[in-house]
């Protein structure tokens, strides 16, 4: 089976998330999305963040309704900073196709990451670029971190051959949605709506996260 592993915060997740996801699933043609929501990312002041476990559970609401979606606790159930090649070490008792879903961004700081090889070695790297970045996938900065990980090239999809030592990018729908927003709204009571799902939007209300009063 093959799995598209999407990490992150997720603080919270919204609909950018997940149409991102969904676009990543056809152009992979993979099987599944696994959301790995971060208990103590290492790039992330851990105060800015909600409660992992209401992370966690905001991510099952949001994914609930399409069965191909999925949310893993690995990080969560597991103690100190949530290292990715952790993750993928123990994804791979039990999956054998693994992508790692990344943003352009974090793929040209993946060489601060621990152990970028073998995070590339474990799970084939899909890199997206954010609409409106200046990312150059033949620019000096991406082709350093293509030859410390040790891959050979970018194959764009949809059109390219992903083979072997390939680095995947997948342009996606990028929505007008930031978490940071989000958490500002909420915090100031106002509208959640269309930004992400009711269900996570009532979640955030009843338990008060973000400084949202519950209503």
């Amino acid at each position: 089976m093959s799995v598209v592993v999407f990490g992150g915060s997720f603080n919270p997740i919204h609909y950018g998330h997940l149409v991102l996801a969904d676009e990543a699933l056809e152009a992979l043609g993979a099987d599944r999305v696994l959301f790995v929501p971060n208990a103590a990312p290492p790039h992330k002041p851990v105060e800015a963040l909600a409660p992992a476990p209401d992370r966690y559970a905001m991510v099952a609401l949001a994914v609930a309704g399409n069965p191909r979606f999925a949310v893993s606790d690995l990080e969560l159930s597991r103690p100190g900073p949530s290292y990715t090649v952790d993750t993928l070490e123990a994804l791979q008792a039990t999956e054998r196709d693994l992508h790692l879903l990344i943003g352009s961004e974090t793929f040209l700081d993946l060489l601060t990451w621990r152990t970028p090889r073998r995070v590339a070695a474990l799970a084939r790297l899909v890199v997206v670029p954010r609409v409106g970045s200046a990312f150059d996938a033949e620019g000096e900065a991406a082709q350093k971190v293509l030859r410390e990980i040790g891959a050979r090239r970018f194959v764009h999809l949809p059109g390219g051959t992903a083979g072997e030592g390939s680095v995947l990018i997948v342009h996606a729908t990028s929505l007008p949605v930031s978490a940071s927003d989000l958490r500002r709204r909420a915090r100031e009571g106002r509208s959640l709506a269309y930004r992400l799902p009711e269900p996570v939007i009532a979640y955030i209300r009843d338990r008060g996260l973000y400084g949202s009063a519950a209503r």
